[in-house]
């Protein structure tokens, strides 16, 4: 749905994502999700005593703690024991999820600022023996179950998730060169990323101990940078014969966890904090689980539908990689531009912690914004003077706001907001931008977008919003 109120994203932060087995083995998935959450509070300059709900996810609740996990997290991060706490799970997307409930309750006023987050410690599954409770019969075969394995396939079609995609590759034509030569994207994109230091402002380090001793873990440790297209090429398929999925193009097992804080525009205003992003709108969409990488196909357009858009309104744009196949499945469906699609690589490099993806893909989007030069730390602007016509061009928080055909002395429309509200508003929250109230000046003295224009003067200007998401 489209939001009924403001809905803003004022901290997001993941820990870095830990192999199977890996660096972050001994940790549950409640305190990788105590250190995200400790790691948002600190970057975004939030009280604990502010926060109104908490609300994770978690999918396999492989620890002790797991079943209130969400309380624990509060407790421990020192929100207050009268804030109440709500565990979710719709798998893979319970991350996504904690995110939506969070804005209805803002959006109906039952909070004003909510802790999000997703969490999942692979490595820490446990195995089962079932119906023993009550006894056993002498001579009973009784068998462990492994509680991992069994979480990644559907008991109700009794497919493991990657024969779906398998399906998809099937149905869509597509090759197993196609999926080695994403998976090697993906992985070269991480490096890319990871060398430039994009990752730095979304990851919450962790101290992890070693055979060397304590030290800091600040990077994803899944991901395998070295990877080459012919050592891709010579896994063998994992679960269909002449298949398309193998170890190297399938997201990998891993441990980690995410936060996001969101508030609504009166607690931004309260309590001065700083919004990264606008949640604009969700759309949550079933399809046959045989095929079920392909539900983000039904659920983007959903929600670009519901908010009045397209794809070509966005300018990041982050599919999950659960398969290559499933999500070349979901690029090929909805005709994604492959440059602004998971820039930076994903769940095939750094791996799918099932209940921590859906923080971790926000997180990284909205902090992905500040690095992206034509947005110019979210604010893209246009300039294009034509004798009467200016058309001016302000991207704020992925928002967008339009002066159209604005004349020397405009008539002040419906749906207008006067230039110096709008600067203010802008001001607030950003450096490099100052307005000048006497006089209608703009100056901009951040990125040099446009060298030409820095300074203009209008004379008593009108914006008029002909979108404001």
């Amino acid at each position: 749905m489209a939001l009924l109120r403001g809905v803003f994203v004022i901290a997001a932060k993941r820990t870095p994502f830990g192999a199977y087995g890996g660096l972050l083995k001994d940790f549950t998935a409640t305190d990788l999700s105590e250190f995200a959450t400790k790691a948002a509070l600190s970057a975004g300059k939030v009280s604990p005593e502010t926060v109104d709900s908490v609300i994770v996810g978690n999918v396999l609740q492989s620890s002790s703690d797991a079943p209130y996990l969400a309380r624990h997290v509060g407790l421990r991060v020192g929100i207050p024991k009268e804030i109440p706490a709500l565990t979710i799970n719709r798998l893979c997307g319970s991350g996504f999820q904690s995110i939506v409930n969070g804005c209805q309750e803002i959006c109906v006023k039952e909070a004003e600022v909510v802790l999000c987050g997703g969490t999942e410690s692979m490595s820490q599954a446990p195995y089962c023996v079932r119906s023993v409770r009550f006894g056993t019969k002498l001579g009973s075969d009784i068998k462990l179950e492994d509680y991992l394995w069994v979480g990644l396939t559907d008991q109700h079609i009794k497919l493991p998730m990657a024969i779906t995609a398998e399906n998809l590759a099937v149905k869509h034509k597509i090759s197993r060169e196609e999926c080695d030569k994403y998976a090697l994207q993906s992985q070269q994109r991480w490096k890319a990323a990871n060398d430039a230091g994009f990752f730095n402002n979304e990851m919450a380090s962790i101290e992890v101990k070693t055979k060397k001793g304590k030290q800091i873990m600040e990077v994803d440790e899944h991901a395998r940078p070295q990877t080459t297209l012919e050592q891709l090429q010579k896994l063998p398929p994992v679960f269909k014969k002449d298949g398309t999925v193998t170890a190297g193009n399938a997201s990998g097992i891993a441990d980690g966890a995410g936060a996001v804080i969101i508030a609504s525009e009166n607690a931004v205003k309260k309590h001065n904090f700083t919004p990264l992003a606008r949640i604009v709108g969700y759309f949550v969409a079933g399809c046959d689980p045989s095929i079920m990488g392909i539900g983000p196909v039904p659920a983007i357009n959903g929600a670009l539908k519901k908010a009045g858009l397209s794809l070509k309104d966005m300018d990041l744009v982050e599919v999950n990689e659960a398969f290559a196949p499933q999500y070349l499945a979901v690029e090929k469906s909805l005709d994604l531009d492959p440059s602004k699609t998971n820039v930076n690589g994903g769940a095939i490099a750094l791996g799918h912690p099932l209940g921590g993806s859906g923080s971790r893909i926000t997180a990284h989007l909205v902090h992905e914004l500040s690095f992206q030069e034509e947005l110019s730390v979210c604010v893209c602007y246009i300039l294009v003077l034509m004798e009467e016509l200016l058309l001016l061009v302000l991207r704020i928080f992925g928002t967008f706001c339009s002066a159209e055909k604005l004349q020397t002395k405009p008539s002040v429309e419906v749906e207008s907001m006067p230039l110096d509200q709008l600067a203010l508003e802008v001001a607030k929250v950003l450096t490099g931008f100052q307005h000048n109230t006497s006089n209608h000046t703009i100056v901009w003295s951040g990125p040099n977008l446009i060298p030409e224009i820095q300074k203009m003067t209008l004379q008593d200007p009108q914006l008029r919003m002909i979108r404001l998401l």
